[in-house]
């Protein structure tokens, strides 16, 4: 395993990332104990918000795993976790409704969701070969040219993944932004229970700006972990 002092850099991502992850399980767990008062399931939820905007062409289905909750547009299915897809529950609303708010975007032609969608294969890349390259650039420094090309090839790659991780964040904050309107325009949710489901997708929300400030913090590293290397 290859170390050096600019690993210390991503500290403070970690911390972030791991208060997130504390914050979105514990936060879903207290609004997972608390049912609405309409009673709706979130597969009921979901249901009702897709034809309501008179989306007809959308499967709304069960899915294994917890918070595994997604929309996937090449299938035209919105699927919910187990924990999700059954419940009555304040969270169970809010995560519904949040993904037919990606449905939504879809329709609507949302331009940062299409972005999204066409930097996944490059994120996918770079995540796991940019800082590869990097550090094989390094081992290679007294091969001057070879070793630069690599260096400067891993980090453009992962220019790839930063880039994935920075549009994420209007399209989440949109997809939220879209269910809390909805599910209160509805009526699926009644006056302070509207409060649990934003608390639900606030906390839900500083995850994806964790991972992107912790992305942020590994482009800082790779380059200072190269830059007397070059």
């Amino acid at each position: 395993m290859f170390y050096h002092w600019s690993y210390l850099i991503l500290i403070p991502g970690t911390l972030l990332t791991l208060w997130a992850q504390n914050n979105i399980k514990s936060t879903y767990h207290r609004y997972a104990q608390i049912p609405s008062t309409m009673g709706m399931t979130g597969a009921d939820v979901a249901k009702s918000i897709l034809q309501q905007m008179g989306v007809t062409d959308v499967r709304v289905e069960p899915v294994a795993g917890q918070l595994s909750d997604h929309y996937d547009p090449s299938a035209k299915a919105v699927r919910l976790s187990q924990g999700i897809y059954g419940s009555n529950s304040l969270a169970a609303a809010a995560v519904a409704a949040h993904e037919c708010g990606h449905v939504l975007q879809d329709k609507q032609g949302y331009a940062f969701m299409n972005f999204r969608a066409a930097l996944v294969p490059a994120a996918n890349i770079g995540s796991n070969l940019g800082p590869m390259l990097v550090v094989v650039g390094i081992f290679l420094s007294t091969m001057g040219t070879i070793s630069a090309i690599f260096i400067n090839l891993g980090i453009f790659l992962f220019l790839g993944v930063i880039a994935f991780h920075i549009i994420t964040l209007p399209v989440e904050f949109d997809a939220s932004s879209r269910a809390l309107k909805l599910i209160e325009q509805l009526g699926i949710l009644q006056g302070e229970e509207n409060r649990g489901a934003k608390a639900v997708l606030q906390a839900a929300a500083w995850t994806y700006v964790a991972t992107a400030f912790y992305a942020l913090l590994q482009l800082a590293q790779l380059l200072l972990m190269s830059s007397r290397r070059r």
